[in-house]
C-alpha cells in the first residue's frame, strides 16, 4: 500500500482495489503505533490516533479533498497513484 503523504509523524496511505473491505472513498493512518481509518469527509469510521494529530489529518482531508476523491477513483480504476503534499 503506497505512502500518500507524510507530515508530523503522520503517515496517510491508500489502498489499491481497497473497495471490498469499506466500499467507501477513505484513507489508512497511522500515526506512534495508532491505526485509524478515515473516510473523504474527514470523519474517522474506525480505530483512533490522538485527537491533536486527528485535527491535523481532518485539515488535510479538508485541503486535499479534491485531490484525494481523484487519487481514490485512479486507484481504484487503474492501479496508479500519486503523492499529496504535506500538512505545513
Amino acid at each position: 500500500m503506497p505512502i500518500v503523504s507524510q507530515f508530523y509523524g503522520i503517515v496517510v496511505r491508500m489502498y489499491f482495489d481497497d473497495k471490498k473491505q469499506h466500499n467507501m472513498p477513505h484513507i489508512h493512518v497511522e500515526y506512534s503505533g495508532n491505526k485509524a481509518i478515515y473516510n473523504l469527509n474527514g470523519i474517522c469510521i474506525k480505530g483512533n490516533i490522538p485527537n491533536k494529530q486527528s485535527k491535523m489529518v481532518e485539515a488535510w482531508i479538508l485541503i486535499h479533498n479534491e485531490e484525494l476523491h481523484l487519487l481514490w477513483k485512479i486507484m481504484q480504476e487503474n492501479n496508479e497513484f500519486f503523492s499529496i503534499d504535506p500538512l505545513k
